[in-house]
């Protein structure tokens, strides 16, 4: 169990890696995504046949678990979450890789 302090630490933490990024990681990451086939899926600000990015980042904003809980539907996929349609896995993704693109899309709801 994840206590209060231990959630305001990590969002803390993540919160200084978001801003400590340089300035070329959101272009990284976008390429990343185009690269991955995200927008085959998704799209910034609207809903394809998966949800908006800035749709998933209002849902789970606030949610500390989140991050890893994504990173990890990202790899293994999922369905059930936005509907019917299931998400694809993406196993070829690094864990790192899908961790860095779900921070990017959560930050996408700041």
């Amino acid at each position: 169990m994840i206590t209060r302090n231990g959630v305001l630490s990590l969002l803390a933490v993540v919160s200084a890696a978001i801003s400590a990024a340089p300035a070329h990681a959101a272009p990284d990451m976008q390429a990343l995504a185009e690269k991955s086939g995200c927008f085959s899926c998704h799209a910034m600000h609207s809903k394809i046949v998966g949800p908006a990015f800035a749709d998933v980042a209002a849902k789970y904003k606030g949610d500390a678990e989140a991050p890893a809980k994504l990173a990890q539907k990202v790899r293994e996929g999922g369905k059930g979450a936005w509907g019917r349609i299931p998400m694809p896995p993406h196993p070829n993704l690094k864990e790192d890789e899908a961790k860095a693109l779900v921070a990017w899309v959560l930050s996408t709801g700041s």
